[in-house]
């Protein structure tokens, strides 16, 4: 299947509005050594980098979640909400 990576950054964000709605920011690069989508989330200071399987990419452009993305999403939206939970019940 060939698609270019910013189809595959713009399949993701449709696929996960949870980017959007918590205003992360994405970058997304192919690594031709182990031939995997590095896909990269921040929000101020807060990052998470984490790889797709070019078999799950594939499948992501076609339509089908791809669930370990989802969880690793999930996580980091989770994580830094705490974050900001946090600091503001220690001021």
């Amino acid at each position: 299947m060939t698609y270019t990576t910013l189809a595959l950054k713009d399949k993701i964000l449709e696929m996960y509005p949870e980017i959007e709605l918590h205003k992360l920011s994405v970058g997304l690069e192919f690594d031709e050594e182990t031939e995997t989508y590095i896909v990269t989330f921040r929000r101020g200071g807060h990052l998470l980098t984490t790889h797709i399987e070019r078999r799950d990419a594939d499948e992501c452009m076609k339509g089908t979640m791809c669930v370990y993305l989802g969880v690793q999403v999930g996580q980091f939206v989770k994580n830094f909400e705490e974050r900001i939970d946090f600091g503001r019940k220690a001021a």
